[in-house]
């Protein structure tokens, strides 16, 4: 018994656990395959930050979109219409301010109306029609610029017009011909806050009419936010 006890007390071995060391070449490995991973990583990250701005170059620089042209010619700055009076066929008076609210598609010429005249009527009347739902939201304006009867053979196409007369020089003032064309020459478009907006190429023909109705189609699509039917 005793000598059990002697031997509990001797001193024991220190027991120690050894693990091994990595190996240089296989760490030095995985740093690497880390360190190629998070690069790539970064690149992704860059590359969709960069999509939008490389996509542009390409659509500029490859694709080349096709420039939006204009048949009629834009007015820059717009012209307000005058606070100027106006006067029916029956002789009342009114102010020319009371157009707006409406698109207007406007010819002037006094009340002989030339040949030139009356293809801008026929112009104005035929494409209006064929605006579909959409010529509630326009009208068609004949300015006269004199006091002389109109003829009772062209009143006959002119029912759904709007005819005013108001005197040349008032009309000068805000509707402007191309330098060497008179006044009569265009068809003259106001949007229907009332401001003289683009001016179409003189001496229209039938030809000629669709492209002035895609301009005003455009312009019909682009305000429908904020302007409704009817004044």
């Amino acid at each position: 018994m005793q000598e059990n006890n002697q031997d509990q007390h001797k001193p024991q071995a220190l027991g120690l656990t050894v693990y091994d060391l990595p190996d240089p070449v296989n760490a030095a490995d995985v740093d690497a395959r880390r360190t190629t991973g998070g690069r790539v990583r970064m690149l992704l990250v860059m590359l969709i930050c960069a999509t939008p701005v490389i996509a542009s170059y390409l659509t500029y620089y490859v694709i080349k979109p096709q420039t939006l042209r204009n048949f009629g010619e834009l007015i820059q700055p717009v012209k307000a219409i005058p606070d100027v009076s106006a006067t029916t066929l029956d002789g009342k008076t009114m102010s020319l301010q009371s157009l707006k609210g409406q698109w207007l598609l406007i010819s002037v010429s006094n009340a002989e109306c030339a040949p030139g005249c009356q293809k801008n009527l026929l112009l104005q009347r035929q494409i209006r029609a064929s605006l579909g739902r959409e010529k509630d939201r326009t009208d068609w304006v004949w300015l006269i610029t004199d006091d002389a009867p109109v003829a009772s053979e062209l009143m006959a196409g002119l029912n759904d017009a709007v005819i005013l007369r108001v005197p040349q020089a008032l009309l000068s003032q805000w509707l402007n011909p191309v330098s060497g064309h008179a006044l009569s020459d265009h068809l003259y478009l106001v949007d229907p806050r009332g401001d003289w907006m683009m001016r179409f190429p003189p001496g229209l023909d039938m030809d000629q009419a669709s492209a002035l109705r895609k301009d005003w189609e455009r312009l019909l699509r682009a305000s429908v936010s904020w302007d409704k039917s009817g004044r």
